[in-house]
């Protein structure tokens, strides 16, 4: 409409041009050019006197998506601002179309889907699971498979380097898997909470100290719980049964110091990995759960071992 309208004659225009329209709930005011000037909801003609005009009560006021707004742009101010339609412009502030919350459904589905499948590990499928063809999903998932599985090869590598240690202290391997997938399960949920924030707009790169920070405290809060746990494990046990030797206590206090170690890296290195995929113009959800599990999952088994040789290096080691 334009802004020299009265209330009247806009009433009388969208009577006769509305039924094509996707929606009525909100009215746009463009210049002669076509350049979007405002955007009006309805309850604001209703209202108003038949002859006012459009200018007298219009503010200027309003929110607009650019032609080459990415999607994920889309739905973060549908989002921010709550609207049920959203105009859309040209370079030159043009009108050239809008946008409605309903296009915006199908939107998050597939953005909320091509995340989760990220999530996993593997590419995005892009089409239906029952639809894609097996080679194409075969060929979606293999790419990662194979770079998680080279990079578990780094963590044998890591255990062959402590094979001595390992030989003095058989008792250390039996604890492995523990610790390991204690590490791997902090880095997950701290690189989900952290993906998901920034998809949401509430993290930026500028919080990524603040995020360190907080994920530090909560690292070793959560280690110490584990630790405690872990470490009253071994105690109890060997009040019942001689598999841990006359040095248990050693073991305990290994396995518990080591658990908030490896925790406490999870956590920092989950919550990083994210900022600094984003930094490099990659997208954050590619730091998976599994692919977090497999970095920590190297690093714990170092830091596990040397917490163990300091510990009981002259008496088990």
């Amino acid at each position: 409409i334009d802004d020299n309208w009265t209330v009247k004659e806009v009433l009388d225009h969208i009577r006769e041009f509305g039924r094509d329209s996707e929606t009525l709930n909100v009215i746009y005011v463009v210049d002669d050019r076509g350049k979007l000037i405002d955007d009006l909801r309805m309850r604001e003609f209703l209202l108003r006197p038949l002859e006012a005009k459009v200018s007298d009560f219009r503010d200027r006021a309003f929110i607009a998506l650019k032609v080459n707004d990415s999607q994920e742009e889309a739905l973060n101010a549908f989002r921010k601002y709550d609207r049920v339609a959203l105009p859309v412009v040209d370079s030159n502030g043009v009108l050239v179309g809008i946008v409605t919350s309903d296009d915006m459904l199908d939107v998050a589905e597939e953005e909320a889907t091509e995340d989760i499948q990220k999530f996993g590990g593997m590419e995005a499928l892009d089409e239906p699971y029952m639809r894609i063809s097996l080679l194409r999903m075969v060929r979606k998932r293999a790419g990662w498979l194979v770079i998680l599985f080279l990079g578990e090869m780094l963590t044998a590598s890591a255990m062959g380097y402590y094979e001595g240690e390992i030989a003095k202290a058989v008792v250390l391997a039996l604890f492995l898997p523990l610790i390991i997938s204690s590490g791997g399960n902090s880095g997950s949920q701290a690189s989900t909470l952290i993906i998901r924030a920034m998809a949401l707009g509430e993290l930026t790169l500028r919080d990524w100290f603040r995020v360190m920070r907080k994920e530090i405290m909560a690292g070793l809060l959560l280690g110490c719980v584990l630790g405690v746990i872990g470490f009253m494990r071994v105690a109890v046990w060997s009040q019942f049964s001689t598999i841990y030797g006359p040095h248990w206590l050693l073991v305990a206090l290994t396995v518990g110091f080591a658990l908030i170690g490896v925790v406490l890296w999870g956590s920092i290195s989950g919550s990083m990995l994210p900022f600094i995929l984003r930094r490099v113009g990659a997208d954050p959800a590619t730091s998976s759960a599994p692919f977090v599990a497999t970095l920590v999952d190297v690093t714990g088994l170092i830091i596990y071992f040397s917490i163990a040789l300091l510990i009981m290096r002259g008496a088990m080691l």
